[in-house]
């Protein structure tokens, strides 16, 4: 419990970022197009964001609703914006593919992966969505850079998911459960004293850092309530 946790924001302009970093987050995730629950984000915004904000930033590589990569074309398209973004500066992203079945995309996800040469990434929800978790973690696991799962435990959030997460939090350090847990999907300030208990450190809040919702901006006094309670 003395370590410090990270809070990560989700942003998607300069204001968002200025507003979360004031409030105390540690880390933005990148994205456009919240009704599309995150895509990657035009260069120009990135850069913009980078040159307002001294925290890390993690960019979304997101082409389309759901957890599908595409066509081989929209693969293509993804690698060519991941290729711009680390021109531009980004050094840490956002994956996570399936295929129709629910296992792993790893054919989308190596070509990623294979292009953002070792910088680090986060798993996205999609593990809440895979069949089989552990199969997922352990077909992951060797991937350069991957240092984090965001997720809720179950699609549904983190009601519904809240033990499965104290059992891989449990489970650290062993195949497959390498990466840092980042809770969130449904995430609420309740949650927090049973997760930190368990030994997670880690999370993600979008809407929760938006009192007026998703066409208002972030409130830093939103985070900054958050980053109390986790420091408390």
């Amino acid at each position: 419990m003395s370590e410090r946790a990270v809070l990560e924001v989700i942003a998607l302009n300069v204001e968002d970022a200025v507003a979360a970093q004031s409030g105390g987050a540690d880390r933005l995730e990148l994205v456009t197009d919240m009704s599309a629950d995150g895509l990657t984000p035009p260069v120009e915004i990135f850069a913009a964001i980078r040159a307002a904000v001294n925290i890390p930033l993690r960019v979304m590589l997101r082409s389309a609703d759901g957890f599908a990569a595409g066509t081989p074309a929209e693969v293509d398209a993804l690698v060519a914006d991941a290729r711009a973004l680390r021109a531009a500066g980004a050094e840490e992203f956002v994956i996570g593919f399936l295929d129709p079945d629910g296992t792993v995309d790893l054919v989308a996800v190596e070509r990623l992966v294979a292009e953002l040469d070792g910088c680090r990434w986060t798993f996205h929800r999609a593990i809440d969505r895979a069949t089989d978790r552990d199969a997922a973690r352990k077909q992951l696991a060797d991937l350069p850079g991957l240092d984090t799962y965001l997720t809720a435990g179950a699609a549904e959030g983190v009601d519904a998911g809240l033990e499965t997460l104290l059992a891989e939090a449990g489970r650290a350090g062993s195949p497959g459960y390498g990466a840092e847990i980042l809770v969130g999907g449904g995430l609420r300030l309740d949650h927090l004293p049973v997760l930190r208990a368990g030994g997670i450190n880690a999370f993600h809040i979008g809407g929760a850092a938006r009192p007026e919702g998703w066409a208002k901006p972030v409130s830093a006094d939103a985070v900054g309530e958050w980053r109390a309670v986790l420091d408390a």
